[in-house]
């Protein structure tokens, strides 16, 4: 193979692989290795290994003409060995370039992975002299050419979004009538387009489709990392997810949802890689120089952990950052990808060990005009010291709302003195989010996400039932604020099951009717069930997948309906946070709250543990401009007591209508008195419509 190509220096950027049409570059980050090996592989796997011979500024570069994408290729690092230093390096190990852009597959299950000697006394602090080239992917140079034809951003407002977080496999393997299932093809197939569009949704938000690696322990017990939170390749689509070999088909897949007017977002996982702790598989970084990409406590030969994982990047180090930043932007620019929901978002943020809201990550995220216009979402914590971050990220940032979660779920499930925890999240959280210009969507509220019970198991069980993850039970939260109405699972009990579909309209209804950016989970539209099991990433099966046969199409219906109500009706998805503050057009409060009677909320009110009734007018926001001018008025009551009547507020320039009611069989739509029934366990909502 060396006597088919000439080498010659090339150039340090890009980084990563760059075909020109002539042949590739090939440049790598190596701050503190000695000699950077570049080895290509044949269609045989045979293995022709040529040392890249220029270095700038940490950058390793040289330029082979001739080379076409599709050729396999990846990297090994001569360096020192001195774990206590930090260093790693063995270059009996090959290495994923961390800017391939195609892999050929996973990592394999074997010790030759591992940069030392596995069961030895010494553990990592020996070496491991096995060649890794048979078990790990190989990196693949690509033409991302791609023709869009006229796929253009959506950029839709946050204030007109409701996104559908969803597993790329979890989706589409239960449907039987989809080809490919599985894959991004199949995420982006008539049946699946065609739900989510009658469902109202405008943005998906997909678990990690990087590529990533199985832990070891999981596939020791025969499971998979399912959810895929164990990246190691930031640009390039895990292979599991294509029907062929061809990155292209995640193009199309997204080109289809914007056909469809839906977005792109994905669930990206920069907070640590697969590569785990000391005691990790040689996969990419580590062997190319971990004691730059990576957070290492006093002793260096070990890791910072504050994802849990094992490891942590280190954003303070000008490569990781760039990296990341580099990985984004590709995403973007390159697959047209709308946006992005960051994992573990605290972990970014900090700096020296800190968390700053100003951090690198954040100031270089903010600045860059790429991705200052797609819409971003933190998880804002990790379980670092300081790491819970709920309201504290800059704008244009977002964040996943878990007290929206909590709070909502324990008020329907009874928990005393929530009635005032509830009207802040029905308000949009203003305490936590209204600073520094910060837009009230920027609260992402969801009732159920992947993590956690499903919103049918939230009314199913009381305990997690976690067994087939192999570790007793044990993993996975307790916090669950879950009620089986009775009964542990699933009911043939007609009244059981009436109450727990009641129980899942209201939370729905709650969620949709608030304000804020409204999040479902896959398949919870549908009744979807998985088991009680509130720790499913390892279950690459129906317990995991979104059972599609049992379908509750009434429910659905409803689901629908409170979509397309929301949608209809933007006094519930403001920009502008409500603070009950009169305006100036009329002197009206943007937001008033009234107990059963008509009469204000008092302090004795807000603070009875036994309030179970809130009912909130809501209008155009204070310091709305003229011509964002949203007129009329809803009112929605949320009940959680017996059955109540209530003085809907006076209305001498309108009629009051009765639009939605979670107690109903169908759509409602009437003029309403002064004084309404509202039934038990409840939400109804009502518009000011004008007099004819």
């Amino acid at each position: 193979m060396t006597d088919r190509f000439s080498i010659s220096a090339g150039h340090p950027t890009p980084l990563g692989a760059t075909f020109d049409g002539a042949g590739v570059n090939f440049a790598v980050f190596s701050q503190h290795g000695e000699r950077v090996v570049l080895c290509l592989f044949d269609e045989k796997n045979r293995e022709t290994r040529i040392d890249l011979p220029e270095r700038e500024g940490h950058v390793w570069h040289g330029y082979l003409e001739g080379l076409r994408p599709g050729q396999r290729y990846g990297y090994r690092v001569h360096g020192p060995y001195r774990p206590q230093e930090g260093h790693r390096f063995n270059h009996n190990k090959l290495l994923v370039d961390p800017y391939a852009k195609q892999l050929t597959g996973k990592p394999a299950a074997h010790d030759a992975l591992y940069g030392y000697r596995a069961g030895h006394a010494d553990e990592d602090l020996s070496f491991d002299r096995r060649d890794s080239a048979h078990y790990v992917p190989k990196s693949v140079v690509v033409d991302p050419a791609f023709t869009w034809n006229d796929d253009r951003p959506i950029r839709r407002p946050m204030t007109e979004t409701v996104i559908y977080e969803a597993h790329v496999k979890g989706l589409t393997a239960g449907r039987a009538d989809i080809a490919g299932r599985g894959s991004f093809a199949a995420m982006a197939s008539e049946p699946v387009l065609d739900h989510l569009v009658r469902l109202g949704i405008t943005a998906v938000e997909l678990l990690p489709v990087h590529a990533f690696a199985d832990d070891r322990f999981l596939t020791d017990r025969g499971l998979t990392n399912y959810w895929g939170y164990m990246s190691y390749g930031f640009f390039a689509p895990d292979p599991r997810y294509l029907r062929g070999r061809d990155i292209a088909e995640f193009q199309q897949m997204v080109a289809r949802f914007h056909k469809a007017g839906i977005e792109v977002i994905l669930d990206v996982v920069y907070n640590h890689t697969a590569e785990g702790n000391e005691l990790g598989p040689t996969l990419s970084f580590r062997g190319l120089d971990n004691a730059a990409y990576y957070c290492l406590e006093e002793d260096r030969r070990f890791y910072v952990n504050h994802a849990g994982t094992g490891n942590i990047l280190n954003l303070d180090s000008p490569f990781a950052l760039r990296l990341v930043m580099d990985s984004l932007r590709y995403w973007v620019q390159v697959m047209h990808v709308d946006g992005f929901r960051f994992d573990l978002c605290s972990v970014l943020g900090r700096t020296g060990g800190e968390f700053d809201r100003d951090g690198p990550f954040f100031r270089a995220v903010r600045q860059d005009p790429v991705l200052n216009r797609v819409k971003l979402i933190a998880e804002p914590w990790d379980i670092g010291p300081g790491g819970y971050q709920l309201g504290a990220y800059p704008a244009p940032f977002a964040e996943w709302n878990d007290r929206f979660r909590d709070q909502v779920r324990g008020f329907w499930r009874g928990d005393p003195g929530l009635i005032g925890k509830l009207a802040k999240r029905v308000a949009g959280s203003a305490a936590r989010f209204d600073h520094d210009g910060r837009a009230a969507s920027s609260s992402v509220n969801f009732v159920a996400a992947h993590d956690g019970f499903t919103l049918m198991d939230t009314v199913s069980f009381n305990d997690k039932h976690n067994k087939p993850n192999g570790e007793e039970n044990r993993d996975g939260h307790n916090h669950n604020l879950s009620d089986n109405m009775g009964v542990e699972g699933p009911s043939a009990d007609p009244a059981i099951r009436a109450r727990r579909n009641r129980r899942r309209r209201n939370l729905v209804a709650t969620l949709l009717l608030s304000q804020g950016t409204p999040m479902l989970l896959a398949g919870d539209e549908l009744g979807n069930s998985q088991g009680g099991n509130n720790n499913a990433y390892a279950q690459d099966n129906p317990i995991g997948w979104v059972d599609w046969d049992d379908v509750d199409p009434v429910f659905l219906d409803f689901v629908r309906r409170v979509i397309a109500f929301r949608q209809a009706h933007p006094i519930l998805r403001q920009k502008r946070f409500l603070h009950s503050q009169p305006r100036e057009q009329d002197g009206l409060p943007d937001l008033f709250w009234r107990r059963a009677d008509g009469h204000p909320m008092t302090p004795a009110d807000w603070n009875d543990p036994d309030g179970r009734l809130l009912a909130a007018e809501m209008r155009m926001a204070r310091g709305t401009p003229p011509y964002a001018a949203l007129p009329g008025a809803v009112f929605v009551v949320i009940n959680n007591g017996s059955d109540a009547r209530v003085h809907l507020p006076d209305a001498p320039d309108g009629q009051w209508h009765r639009r939605l009611d979670s107690a109903a069989d169908g759509e409602v739509d009437f003029p309403a008195i002064a004084v309404e029934p509202i039934a038990a366990e409840s939400v109804v909502a009502f518009v000011l419509c004008p007099m004819d």
